[in-house]
């Protein structure tokens, strides 16, 4: 079952930053936002929704914390299944592949998701799953 309360609030944050083009809804929590697309594994329907994004280089590298719920998000289990995915940024959109990034790249990235955002680290410490970093790239760069 879904969390009523964070699918409204995700409603409203990916409306106001559609409308707007990213004026309102770019920046939370000092942070920049996009919007993600996936694909849904059961329907095949387009879902898009807000996410704080980090940038390394052309990749960016985004958060499946669910708030340190003890399941994953839907959106990152719809991109395991399907991992092509749209980020917006502002009025850009722009296709990537997605992946689960491995153990390393975690433990490099862990401590700089936390310092952007420290509530990331108390929702690591909520749940007993890892909370995944999803790394996008853009496609053909691997």
């Amino acid at each position: 079952m879904r969390d009523p309360t964070v699918k409204r609030m995700s409603s409203w944050h990916r409306a106001l930053y559609r409308i707007t083009g990213g004026v309102i809804g770019r920046r939370l929590v000092a942070n920049d936002m996009l919007l993600l697309t996936t694909r849904g594994r059961a329907t095949g329907n387009e879902h898009t929704v807000p996410l704080l994004y980090l940038r390394d280089g052309e990749c960016l590298v985004v958060v499946a914390s669910y708030g340190g719920r003890d399941r994953h998000p839907e959106w990152y289990l719809n991109l395991v299944t399907e991992p092509s995915v749209t980020a917006q940024i502002g009025r850009k959109r722009k296709s990537f592949r997605a992946r689960t990034a491995g153990d390393d790249e975690r433990e490099r990235w862990w401590p700089r998701v936390v310092a952007a955002y420290s509530d990331y680290a108390v929702y690591q410490g909520r749940t007993e799953r890892q909370i995944p970093l999803i790394m996008l790239e853009p496609p053909g760069l691997t």
